[in-house]
């Protein structure tokens, strides 16, 4: 067959690029519309403006050591230390380069897990075109728009996934200890890989791919511990709620809170994120039942369960869930290319649709 120049990771390089001028286009020129600092954390006003949480990354990116003072939960914001660090370091610590920085890191990162995706696709034997499925979810293009670590985290996970489906174990460790220092909720990949072993009694894979990928994040929260008193994981940042134990409880909570509000999130929330957990629940579940106790099935199944479980100040949110629905996104997507099924394929394509979250800037938090 005949190879074609255009891949998708291109088609994301030139989407991705054309969208940050339109953004800096549309705000002056100014990197900073990306982080959107507010004036209660950039400026100490008490009762100024909150900002989103881009705005972190940045004061981090600024000045690793002391950019915490910015922070409202800084060991919080620190476990997500690889990100912001990055852009330090291409800024050459020049706290003026650091919001472009934080938009290049995200664009290669964003461009880097389209195209591991592509490679991941096609060891599984499937179109590598559905990886736009990946490169344009709305959870990822989020992370370019408001300097987040979600493109940077998952990037890395698609690539410890590809190390491992290529028999690179150790390369796989190391790379899902980056991606966990790049954002937590990478461990959820990790904890799919490791229920796999587990079902195949692999246990020494378990203790060195555990101890190789866990021991840098623990050993970091135990910095985090020591120096701002408290570590890092399950603290949260501002606002934030606990996790819930009943499934698609937090969104039960926006009910109680408010009937019409959960009404309009559930005709956003239910056919992109509920129906598609319950589906993933059954439909893995039933393949490891079978004995398919491959970790593209158990991957799907924790992702699914993770996301039900989510607590109500994500719900509540259709950004948050957007972003942390991006686990189950690309579980969804290799599930589908592992099973060799194009229904479920195409339907992954569906969560494009999620870009519609970023067209109106008016629904984002700027």
């Amino acid at each position: 067959m005949k190879k074609t120049t255009v891949r998708p990771w291109l088609i994301v390089l030139v989407f991705a690029l054309l969208y940050v001028v339109w953004i800096l286009l549309r705000y002056g020129g100014d990197p900073l519309a990306f982080a959107l600092p507010g004036t209660r954390y950039s400026a100490g006003v008490e009762h100024g403006t909150s900002g989103y949480d881009g705005q972190f990354a940045l004061y981090i990116a600024r000045d690793p050591l002391a950019g915490w003072r910015s922070c409202d939960v800084p060991a919080y914001r620190y476990q997500r230390i690889l990100y912001p660090l990055v852009a330090y370091m291409l800024s050459f610590g020049q706290p003026a380069l650091a919001p472009w920085a934080l938009i290049v890191v995200n664009i290669a990162a964003l461009c880097a897990g389209t195209y591991l995706t592509e490679e991941l696709l096609g060891a599984l034997g499937a179109n590598r075109w559905y990886a736009l499925g990946y490169g344009l979810y709305g959870g990822l293009v989020a992370g370019l728009r408001l300097d987040l670590n979600e493109p940077l985290a998952y990037g890395l996970v698609q690539a410890a996934l590809l190390a491992w489906v290529r028999d690179r174990k150790g390369w796989s460790a190391g790379l899902f200890a980056l991606a966990a220092l790049a954002k937590e909720t990478s461990l959820v990949a990790l904890a799919g890989l490791l229920i796999a072993l587990l079902l195949e009694g692999r246990w020494r894979e378990i203790l060195w791919l555990g101890i190789g990928a866990g021991a840098p994040f623990g050993i970091w929260q135990g910095v985090l511990w020591a120096w701002f008193g408290r570590p890092g994981i399950g603290s949260g940042g501002e606002m934030a709620t606990a996790f819930e134990w009943l499934p698609f409880m937090g969104l039960w909570r926006v009910a109680l809170a408010s009937p019409r509000v959960f009404g309009v999130l559930l005709m956003v929330e239910g056919p992109l994120f509920v129906l598609p957990a319950v589906w993933a629940v059954v439909v893995s579940a039933r393949s490891l039942w079978r004995g398919n106790r491959d970790i593209w099935s158990t991957n799907l199944l924790v992702q699914a369960v993770v996301l039900m479980l989510l607590p109500f100040s994500t719900w509540r949110e259709p950004l948050a869930i957007t972003r942390l629905a991006t686990g189950l996104a690309s579980a969804v997507l290799l599930y589908g290319a592992r099973r060799h099924s194009r229904r479920i394929l195409s339907y992954s394509m569906f969560w494009l649709a999620t870009l519609a979250l970023l067209i109106n800037e008016t629904v984002l938090p700027v």
